[in-house]
Order: C-alpha cells, then structure tokens, then sequence
C-alpha cells in the first residue's frame, strides 16, 4: 500500500514503498515539462540524476525538448514550403525531476554524452553548439516519421 497510518495517526507515503519502485525518470523517457517557459512542452531525458548533486540537492535531470513544433503540412504544399514548416526550435535545460511527468513513450536519441552535460550547457557557445546538433537530430526523426506523437503540440 503507498499510504499508510502511522501512530501518530497522520498518513504519510510509505517508505519502503517507495523504494521498491523501479526509477521511471531514465535516459530515453519522453517527459512533458510542467513549470517554466518550456511548460506543456515535451522532452526527452539525456541524463538524470535521482540523488542530487552539490549544488543540485534534489534529484533532476537534463532534457532536450522542443520549444516550437513543426507546422501541418498537406499534400498540396510543394517541397520548399514542406521543407520550411518541418523546422523544429529545440531547447536543453536541467529540470527539477518534480517539474518534469513522465509518459509511456521512449525515444531513442543517439546524442554525444560528453557535449550534453550539466558543464557544457552553461557555456553559451557550447549550448548552441549543442542546440545546433538536436535540431538537426530531431529533424531528422521527424522525417523519418517515427514517434509521431513526441513532435505534436500538447492538445487538451
């Protein structure tokens, strides 16, 4: 059981509970970012970290999402258009992992682990480096047609 009474008489999450939970925040997890500018959009985990860090006392996690989804394309549109509105904005940022709800849904992006760190993020030329080698990555799953529902907008 997760709730349970103690002697006190307040409820509480049991602790072995939630130990006996696998970790559900892992590489490849496609997440939907619930606070900050990037709210409502989704995103995929490249590294986590379940106990925290120094500096991060709380479990977090860096993600690679997208900021602007591409735009619908139908059959009448040529391919220079097609091509225009199949552009995608990405964004990488490490979100705290109780900002962050994770789905069912796994995509597989192959990234260099040694550019996508906590570190290099910081930097500004190698954020947009970074930038730079996810738009390409994402576009081209988008392409291929593969995880259709990661590159639409969140819908209610």
């Amino acid at each position: 059981k997760a709730v349970v009474s103690t002697q006190s008489g307040h409820y509480g999450r049991d602790t072995n509970y939630i130990l006996r939970m696998g970790r559900i925040i892992k590489p490849g997890k496609v997440v939907l970012v619930l606070n900050g500018r990037n709210a409502g959009r989704k995103a995929v985990i490249i590294k986590n970290q379940d106990d925290g860090t120094g500096d991060r006392p709380y479990g977090h996690a860096l993600v690679v999402g997208i900021q602007r989804y591409p735009k619908k394309i139908t059959r009448s549109m040529g391919k220079k258009k097609a091509n225009k509105r199949s552009k995608i904005k990405p964004f990488v940022k490490v979100y705290n992992a109780n900002h962050l709800m994770p789905t069912r849904y796994q995509l597989d992006l192959n990234v260099d682990k040694d550019l996508f760190n906590k570190n290099q993020i910081k930097d500004p030329g190698q954020k947009k480096k970074a930038l730079r080698i996810v738009k390409g990555k994402l576009e081209e799953k988008y392409k291929t047609a593969k995880s259709r529902w990661f590159f639409q907008k969140l819908r209610i």
